[in-house]
């Protein structure tokens, strides 16, 4: 034995400055609005555990993670939060995947593939050697070109993200190829099909299961699901027949742990060893213990708070211009992100993707809460009105909550937070029942992930676009950039399309939120990803824990 320092490998890793832009704000307006200055943030400074790490890597064992939202249904076509999909991961595989730092797509149940030189059809090479999982309706029997088209073609006709939506259909070839047919060329099919909703899964067993598939998921992965209880807990087991050998852990267990005070101490007693989407004043707690580790990285993701469109007072341009013009961007973000878990923000595109365009910022209406009253009287709610907000439980989206309300409240108008768990919040996102929906939108660096699934009008009804915009101009952009194949020309249309989402005033795009995790020490060969994906067994990595 020897001792050392826990390394971790972070994918892309640095910490995120937090210098704001100047997005939405005023330096020469003071308001009484319970937000922090940035000159008064504190300075988080993680202290890495020490431990003693065997030479060799220790086989078995059981790994903990809390979930801080329960998974609500595991089926890859229905599952609509990040809380589903780190399960997902581990029980199923799909056909290409990304590298750690998502700059890269590797083979994965596909060695490889061709595209036809007008890029509509794509024909991929199935391996032969990957079995699934024993389950109800199947033994465990190898895994065909059947099963992969099968797959991708639900997705298609099914997800309730669209997350396949560019493919025509699929079909086997034979045994060991797989022919998928584009209904016009996409320059990100193959980005697609790393997503957990277009993992592999047997027929019969969705049949078999029918509705109750997404409490029985099987899959190909290195993780089998033993059990899955609402609410609770799911637990996986080590699948011994993976085609990438055999995973280190035996089992894995997933808690949901709501309330972010027990879960920084469930890692901290030992419950559990990795601790996700931490925020607000657990970051510092985990920070400063020096029996854990803290783990912090520029994440791909958006908070924002999308206005409805289409009902209500925020139908109105007027009405979202002024809410608005009611915050500044550099206080609320200071307020949200209090240790230097996020940075400021004012655009429905991470600063991290190569189709953000930094002079865009410059449309973001000013902060101006006289001129906000102005275009409210002009509008005819100069008595004001009463919204109400859909949010979820993580911390830090509470407390942007709250920041919003006070700075609506100065301009008359009243703000109903509602509280509610993922099922009802997803359900309540995508049918537009919400007059303000706040959440985050983490996904790939390519701007097609966040544009057109948040703002195309096919997106109407999901989750991502559940508020209802619509630009017939955009939808134009966003079609021309799905088909152009150079990424530079891409960029220019995405820059184009941003700005015109910008002038339509949709919604408050407040942060870059940092994945942070708290990790226990004893947790070895673990990658941090920038969408906060966790993969315990890929052939870049495969988790395993001191004993």
């Amino acid at each position: 034995m020897k001792k050392k320092l826990l390394t971790l490998v972070l994918a892309g890793a640095m910490i995120f400055s937090m210098a704001m832009s100047g997005c939405g704000s005023s330096n020469s307006q003071e308001t009484d609005t319970q937000t922090e200055k940035e000159s008064d943030k504190e300075t988080v400074e993680n202290v890495e555990a020490v431990i003693d790490v065997p030479d060799e890597v220790t086989k078995g064992g059981e790994l903990n993670i809390a979930l801080v939202s329960s998974p609500k249904n595991l089926d890859p076509v229905k599952y609509t939060g990040t809380y589903e999909s780190q399960i997902i991961y581990q029980v199923c595989d799909t056909i290409v995947t990304y590298d750690m730092e998502m700059k890269e797509i590797l083979p994965s149940l596909a060695t490889e593939w061709t595209i036809s030189d007008d890029g509509m059809v794509y024909t991929f090479t199935i391996r032969d050697d990957v079995y699934f999982q024993p389950g109800k309706y199947q033994d465990g029997r190898k895994m065909t070109a059947e099963d992969v088209a099968y797959s991708l073609n639900r997705s298609a006709q099914e997800s309730a993200l669209n997350r396949l939506d560019m493919l025509d259909h699929a079909e086997a070839l034979d045994e060991t190829h797989v022919q998928a047919t584009l209904k016009a060329p996409s320059a990100v099919f193959l980005t697609a099909l790393t997503n957990s909703g277009n993992v592999v899964i047997p027929k019969e067993e969705v049949e078999g299961w029918g509705d109750e598939f997404g409490s029985h998921l099987v899959g190909t992965g290195p993780y089998a699901l033993e059990e899955f209880s609402l609410d609770q807990q799911a637990v996986l087991v080590k699948n011994e027949n993976y085609f990438l050998g055999e995973p280190n852990l035996d089992k894995v267990v997933f808690k949901v742990i709501t309330d972010q005070n027990q879960e920084v101490n469930a890692l901290r007693t030992g419950e559990i060893d990795i601790a996700t989407q931490l925020s607000g004043e657990s970051v510092k707690l985990v920070a400063e213990d020096d029996s854990v580790n803290l783990l912090k990285i520029p994440g791909m993701q958006i908070s924002y708070a999308y206005f409805n469109m289409v009902n209500g007072p925020t139908a109105d341009p007027k009405v979202r211009e002024a809410l608005i013009m009611a915050v500044d961007y550099e206080e609320l973000a200071a307020g949200v992100f209090q240790y230097g878990e996020g940075e400021a923000a004012c655009l429905p595109l991470p600063k991290a993707s190569w189709g953000y365009d930094e002079s865009v910022e410059a449309d973001v209406p000013s902060y101006d809460p006289e001129g906000a009253k102005k275009l409210l009287e002009e509008a005819g709610y100069g008595d004001g009105f009463t919204l109400n907000m859909y949010v979820t439980n993580e911390n830090f989206r509470q407390k942007a909550a709250t920041i919003l309300q006070s700075y609506w409240k100065m301009i008359g108008v009243d703000l109903e937070i509602n509280t509610v768990e993922w099922g009802t919040f997803s359900e309540t996102g995508a049918s537009g029942k919400a007059d303000v929906f706040a959440m985050g939108w983490s996904w790939y660096p390519d701007p097609y992930f966040f544009l057109d699934k948040m703002f195309a009008t096919s997106s109407i009804g999901t989750l991502g676009n559940g508020q209802g915009y619509s630009n017939a101009e955009v939808d134009q952009l966003l079609a021309d950039a799905l088909i152009e194949t150079d990424q530079d020309k891409r960029a220019e249309i995405y820059h184009k399309a941003l700005k015109l989402i910008t002038d339509d005033d949709p919604g408050i795009f407040y942060g870059n939120p940092s994945e942070c995790l708290g990790i226990n020490p004893k947790v070895q060969d673990f990658h941090q990803r920038a969408d906060g994906t966790i993969k315990l067994f890929t052939t870049e990595e495969n988790v395993w824990v001191v004993q």
